[in-house]
This record gives structure tokens, sequence and C-alpha cells, in this order.
């Protein structure tokens, strides 16, 4: 069996006849319908009109899940950023008053980016397409581009963010936030997916940065920024138009079905009136559908799983159900292979991969098979081009789920969420001056600036102000509880005291550590094989795919296992996260080398649930 490895240039339908078919018709008329098309076939067909025509392409499918999937696919096998998700604002359908930030943000750069140079695929579902968004007059109000140098009033700027909705805060932690310290503006701008960090120097532009919010630390620099308000700040009195009124012309617009969707916008439109008392104002926000089909005669548009009978055909057929069953899968490759059709299976991981290799090693038929390091969502066979392409989730029956990428980043905002959390009084540590006792916000003459820094209060009434671009420093005080941390006098020497001490003590544990473990490192244990066939086969049967850590954690006992060195590892998590699949893969790995496995648990019930699975 030859097995490639490697990525391939050549994807499904690649300078396909049928595809160029399929273009020259929708040239020559308005309207081409298809049919035939099933899974991810659907994904390299659009992936594929876009690599030839460089066109923007418009594909609203029926429903979110289905959206993601395939936005899944195309982005995983497009250059960057030519694949965008256009999803609804709100969090679920009919909560107005519940916005999700990161759809706001996705939605706002798509809007005020439509009819750039640059081409896309945008991928949408009804919800989305339901809302109508700003006239592109419109958008052109709600952007700000300020210049390093530019002449600019701190106060007009002040004005302008409170004119553009932006909500004004002690910091700022998600777009459409802005804070004011002395001559600095700190904006969340719905166009980056960091904060900028705007320095005046009187009336002119000082410095333009980016930084980070959780460590207040700045990365890079710009000399000129676009501040862009929330677009989806739902303003009655501004003109909304459709979002494919929105688009150039000579975009491509890919419908799953007509009908359908104009169906869809009907009864989100009726079920809306519930929560709107004007008509006028309902009509302002959201599109009835009305006007569809008059909007779509603007454009060429493709339909797929559309009823007339003129349409044009595929004939592509879904993957088979394996079941997990090896057997059958090697049968059905033999028989395709043996009609000169191309062999593809889309693994998720290089580990992946390996493990088909090892179920594959006792064919000894010649079979090309090309592996593709890239997962997607439905595997299919495409008779007119002569070519399989298989899943490998839908192979071993698992789980797939697909992932839209945030905006922007949220998971840094931990030191500012405790800091707002703190109450003065709170007992603090610095990273330099010790434990301290936190007297809350202050604003402070700095160099004839003011700004703003958190108030920490030591021994014998000392007082540290420290910068909030410095508030990484600082960390709430953990201790045992109800007993009070003593506090010492700024510059007494206790803190560097306690912190030397407690150096020596890690070094005491270190040194006991490194001396076991040295012992231990001189005794031989028993030395695992690498894994097996049947290794991949019981780990393939999992439902669900592996997360990173679960991954890297198997990855190092594994290596442990296979050394010589005895083992001594332990694996933390919370419940639900994954801990009992590593320890099978651990248990069985053992079995698999002849040896017996022990299993210690601290209760009867975990006892009998372990036991069962």
């Amino acid at each position: 069996m030859k097995i490639k490895g490697d990525y391939p240039n050549r994807l499904p339908f690649f300078e396909s006849l049928k595809v160029q078919e399929l273009t020259d018709s929708y040239c020559r008329k308005n309207n081409v319908y298809i049919k035939g098309m099933y899974g991810s076939s659907k994904s390299f067909l659009v992936r594929e009109i876009f690599r030839t025509k460089k066109q923007n392409i418009v594909w609203i499918l029926n429903d979110r899940e289905s959206a993601a999937y395939h936005f899944n696919d195309i982005e995983n096998f497009t250059a960057k950023n030519q694949c965008s998700f256009f999803p609804s604002s709100y969090k679920k359908n009919f909560e107005f008053n519940k916005k999700d930030s990161q759809n706001t943000f996705l939605r706002s750069n798509i809007i005020k980016n439509l009819g750039s140079h640059s081409k896309k695929i945008i991928i949408s579902y009804p919800e989305a397409i339901f809302e109508k968004v700003l006239d592109k007059k419109e958008i052109k109000k709600k952007v700000l581009q300020i210049v390093k140098g530019q002449k600019l009033l701190l106060e007009d700027l002040n004005e302008k963010l409170f004119e553009f909705n932006f909500i004004r805060q002690d910091f700022v932690s998600k777009p459409g936030e802005f804070s004011v310290r002395g001559g600095i503006i700190d904006v969340f701008s719905f166009s980056y997916k960091l904060p900028f960090r705007i320095e005046f120097n009187g009336e002119e532009i000082e410095s333009l940065r980016a930084f980070e919010i959780n460590s207040q630390t700045s990365n890079e620099s710009f000399d000129k920024i676009e501040i862009l308000a929330d677009l989806e700040n739902k303003d009655v009195d501004e003109d909304r138009k459709s979002i494919i009124e929105l688009f150039d012309r000579d975009s491509l617009i890919i419908l799953e079905n007509k009908v359908f969707l104009k169906n869809e916008l009907k009864n989100y439109f009726e079920k809306s009136k519930k929560q709107f008392d004007q008509n006028k104002e309902l009509k302002n926000l959201f599109f009835d559908g009305k006007n569809l089909d008059l909007d779509l005669k603007k454009f060429k548009t493709l339909e797929f799983n559309s009823k007339i009978n003129k349409s044009f055909s595929f004939g592509i057929k879904p993957q088979p159900a394996f079941n997990k069953k090896f057997d059958l899968l090697i049968e059905t490759l033999i028989f395709y292979h043996k009609k000169n059709y191309q062999l593809k299976i889309f693994c998720n991981s290089k580990h992946q991969i390996k493990r088909f290799q090892e179920i594959f090693e006792e064919v000894k038929k010649e079979l090309n098979i090309i592996f593709i390091e890239n997962s997607i969502y439905k595997g299919f066979i495409n008779d007119n081009d002569k070519e399989l392409c298989f899943s490998d989730h839908e192979i071993f029956d698992r789980y797939y789920k697909y992932n839209i990428k945030k905006g922007f980043s949220v998971k840094k905002r931990v030191s500012l969420n405790e800091l707002n959390q703190l109450e003065i009084g709170d007992y603090v540590t610095h990273i330099d001056h010790g434990i301290g006792i936190f007297g809350g916000l202050k604003k402070i003459d700095v160099n004839g600036k003011i700004q703003e820094a958190v108030k920490l209060t030591y021994g014998e009434r000392d007082t540290l102000y420290v910068s909030i671009h410095l508030i990484n420093k600082i960390s709430k005080y953990n201790g045992k509880d109800g007993t009070k941390p003593k506090i010492y006098k700024l510059g007494s020497g206790a803190w560097n005291k306690i912190k030397l001490k407690a150096k020596k003590r890690v070094k005491e544990v270190a040194f006991n550590l490194i001396e076991a473990y040295a012992k231990r490192k001189l005794k031989k244990g028993f030395q695992y094989n690498p894994d097996s066939s049947m290794q991949y086969e019981l780990e393939a049967s999992f439902m669900y795919e592996d997360t990173i850590d679960q991954t890297k954690s198997t990855n190092d006992i594994k290596k442990d296992m296979e050394n010589s060195m005895p083992m001594d590892r332990l694996i933390c998590g919370d419940v639900g996260f994954g801990k009992t699949e590593i320890a099978i893969r651990a248990a069985f790995k053992a079995i698999d080398n002849g040896k017996q496995v022990a299993v210690l648990v601290p209760t009867t019930i975990l006892a009998f649930q372990h036991f069962k699975t």
C-alpha cells in the first residue's frame, strides 16, 4: 500500500470539467439550479468556483449549524481571511435585549468591509440575514480615522466616542468601551481584536498603540488607526437595508433553497411583532423577505436543493456508514481503487493519519491513498470526477464539532476582573513590595498629567501608588482563612527576607525531588512497546475528538511507558474533562503488552462506574 502523508495541492473538483460547465452556465444565465450534491462536496464546489472566478461569493445556508460546518470546511482550505462567517448579533432568536459581543464584532467588521477590493466568501444563515444593516452612507459616519501627529482635542474625541454609543468604563475589556486617564484614552474599537491606547501631548496625538487587556502592556504601534462604532446598534432613525442590497453587483449569491429562506424570513418577522409596538420600527430593523426576489435579480445566483427539473446535476453520493468495521472500509477502498478513483481520507491530525497507517498495514494490495491533514464535515463519492473523499470522524463514528473563531480575545481579563472585585480594605500582594491594603483607584498628578493609579497602604501609613499599566504586578492575597497577614513598612527589607526564605524552602524541596528522581532514573522498569494497531483501533472508537490537553497528556504518558525508567505521573483536571479516557488508553497499552492493571478509586460507586466503562 502506498500512502501519501503530505498535504496535496490537489483538492476535490480541482480543474473539474463539470465545474467549468457550471460556471459557464451561470455566466450565461442569471439563475442556475444544482442538484445531486451532498455534505462537504458543496464546500469544495464553492471553494473551486471562488478559486477560478475570483469573485465575492455569498452563501446563505438553511441554519446556523450547517453554515458553521461548511464555513469550517472552506476556511480550512483557503488562504487566511478569505472566508468569513456572518452571524446573528443576538445570543438567541427573538431575545433582542441580549446581544452577543463576539457576533457583533464579526458582523460590524464584515459590514464595514463590504465592497472592498479584497474578494471573499461570506457564509451566513436566515437569522443573520433577517437583521437589516446600515446603509453605506450611514456606515461612513460610524468610522473615525486617527493619525499619529494630528491635532485633536481629547475632549472632542471623548465626545465623538459618546456619539458612537461607546460606554465609558474604568478599564476597557470588550468592544464598545473606552476609558480616560489624564492624557490617555483607551478605546476598544469594533475594527481590531485588541483595544487601542491613544496618548495625547497637549492637542497632538503623540502615540497610537494596541495593548493586552490583562497586562496592560503595549505590543504594537501604529501610524494610523480606525475606530469603528457598533454597526449593529439598532437605532430606528438610521437608514437600514437588507444586507443583500449592499453586496457588489459582481457577487455570486448561493442559496440552499430560496423558498425556504423566504418562509423563514417571513416567520421571523411575524414572531418579532410581539416585541415591537410600532410596525414602522420593525420594518426598519428587520427584513421580512418580501423583496427577496427583487434583490436577487441584480445578481448571478446558484441554488442547491431546488425542485426545478432543469437542474445541473452532479450525482454526488454520501460516504457509506462503516460503523468502525475496518474490513468493510478496506473492501470499499479496494473496490474504488480498481475503478481508478482517487482515494482521499481527510483526518484531523497527524496522529489520526498514523492510526490509519497502522490499520491498513496488513493490506498487501497496491492502493494509492492520499491523506489530507484537515477534517471535513461529511465525506462523499464523486462519480463524475472519480474521486472518493472520506472523513475520519464518520469512519470511526465519532462526534464532529464545528469551530467558529472568536473575533476578539476575552481570555486575558482575569486581572482586571479581580481588580474590579476588590473592595477597599482587602489585602493584596505586590510582587516587589509585598502584602498591602487596597485603597481603591485614585487620580494622581504625574509630571503635570493626571493619571489613574491603584492605592496600596503599608505599615506606618506608607502609601504606594501603582500605575494601572503595572496592575499585572498586583494580585489578591491568598492566605490561611481567617488569618490576617502582617503588614510591613515600605523599604524595611522584610518582604525581601520573606522571599529569600521562600526561595530557600523551594530549593530544599527541589533538591529532595532531584535526589529522589536521580535514584529513580538509575532503576530499570518495564519498557512497553510502541502502540499496536489494536491500540489505534481502541482510541479511534471514542466518540469525541481529544482536546489539546488530552492529546498532550496521552503522548506524555506513552512516552514514559515506552521508556525503561519507572513512570511517576499525575493527571489533574476537573470533572468531565476526560481523565478517564486517558487512563483507559494507558491501561489498554499495559494489557496489550501482557501486563495487569490495578485501578484504585476512593468510593465503591466510582469503582463500579469504572468497571462498567
